[in-house]
């Protein structure tokens, strides 16, 4: 085992670092006040790679393993989690589900420009009655003179305003539960195709988050992603991978709100001394890094088995759970640190604690990865 970056892993995390600082930092605050969806900085992003960051290099993307990736969340949401989430909903879902359950056509078709940042891409799971038990799914995929016909609607889908692919699933057989969801890719501009409401939420208000809806909507076969039938099944893969990100942006929040709180507490004074000089300061730090440092490596645990082949079932569902419930406690202990100032919008921690509550809700609430792990461990 190597618990060493690359010299290529240190210059990746200085760039995006980099970036972040440059093109993310300076706007934050004005994004979240008025939900503005940064765009262009994410046409900047695809630029860079980072709209493509796991795929292969001949269909646009960067050809990095998810150690590198989960670097790159982590950098972003450390500056902005709103963009992070961006990012990783376009890559370890949307793009994702094409490249592992696509056939070459589409792969060759959608990919590039995904991957380039050219199409910003959203995925669509969770309905309004089916959430946690997304095998309740009610959107309906009939087909019908040699067309699919999609009716239904979907929620919480992040990107939704702002894609240009959306990949959807919908029932196609009633009757053979799990094995009877299909995914389907959709593209902006389809007639019976179109976003509704658009959330208005606690945190990560700089990321669109909202509806799609199908209304009769008419799709050539060749729009099936995947196997007829298969879409739940290829989405449980998808979810696998999806939960890293999931994790690494939550490690991106812990960290950023630590080192505000680490910053914040060599500069404040109390009594005559930096705070940072008391003992209670000092055992929140030590043990908000502590806890930092083994999410951390969690996710690269998660990442690596990832770059290996090997199944990461339990392994993500590991890091999404502690590193998300870490960062809830980190953010809270960080805007703790700051006081009443940790109340007040300039001071950015505020922020980490309203984002950072979302890590243990998407992708899987922290409940539905207790009952993963428990499912993979007797399994054993």
């Amino acid at each position: 085992m190597n618990f060493e970056y690359s010299a290529e892993q240190v210059e990746l995390r200085k760039s995006i670092r980099e970036f972040a600082e440059a093109e993310i930092a300076p706007h934050v605050l004005a994004w979240d006040e008025a939900q503005i969806f940064p765009l262009e900085v994410i046409k900047k992003a695809g630029q860079l790679g980072i709209m493509g960051a796991i795929f292969p290099e001949d269909l646009g993307g960067a050809g990095l393993g998810y150690i590198e990736y989960s670097i790159i969340i982590e950098e972003l949401a450390r500056i902005d989690p709103s963009v992070a989430l961006i990012v990783a909903a376009h890559n370890s879902l949307c793009t994702n589900h094409i490249f592992l359950a696509g056939d070459d056509a589409q792969k060759r078709k959608y990919i590039p420009k995904l991957a380039t940042g050219e199409w910003i891409g959203c995925w669509s799971l969770t309905e309004p009655e089916a959430g946690s038990d997304a095998a309740g799914t009610r959107s309906t995929a009939v087909l019908r003179d040699g067309e699919w016909v999609l009716n239904g609607g979907k929620t919480f889908t992040t990107n939704a305003h702002y894609a240009d692919v959306c990949v959807a699933m919908a029932v196609t057989d009633r009757g053979a539960s799990q094995h009877g969801i299909s995914a389907f890719i959709l593209e902006k501009g389809i007639a019976g195709f179109k976003v509704g409401k658009k959330e208005n939420k606690l945190g990560m208000r700089a990321s669109a988050t909202g509806e799609v809806l199908f209304n009769d909507c008419r799709l050539a076969q060749t729009q099936l992603l995947g196997k007829r039938g298969e879409g739940f099944v290829d989405s449980l893969r998808i979810l696998d991978g999806g939960r890293i990100s999931i994790a690494a942006l939550a490690l991106g929040i812990a960290q950023g709100a630590f080192d505000a709180a680490l910053k914040y507490s060599k500069q404040r004074k109390q009594f005559g001394r930096f705070i940072s000089e008391f003992q209670a300061i000092q055992d929140k730090l030590s043990n908000m890094a502590t806890n930092i440092e083994a999410a951390r490596w969690l996710v690269y645990c998660a990442g690596a088995r990832k770059d290996a082949g090997r199944r990461i079932t339990r392994e993500s569902a590991m890091a999404k759970l502690f590193a998300s419930e870490m960062a809830v406690q980190v953010a809270d202990q960080a805007l703790q640190i700051h006081g009443g100032y940790g109340f007040i919008t300039e001071y950015g921690v505020e922020k980490f604690y309203r984002d950072v509550k979302l890590c243990t809700i998407g992708e899987g609430t922290s409940e539905i990865q207790r009952l993963v792990i428990a499912r993979q461990l007797l399994k054993e």
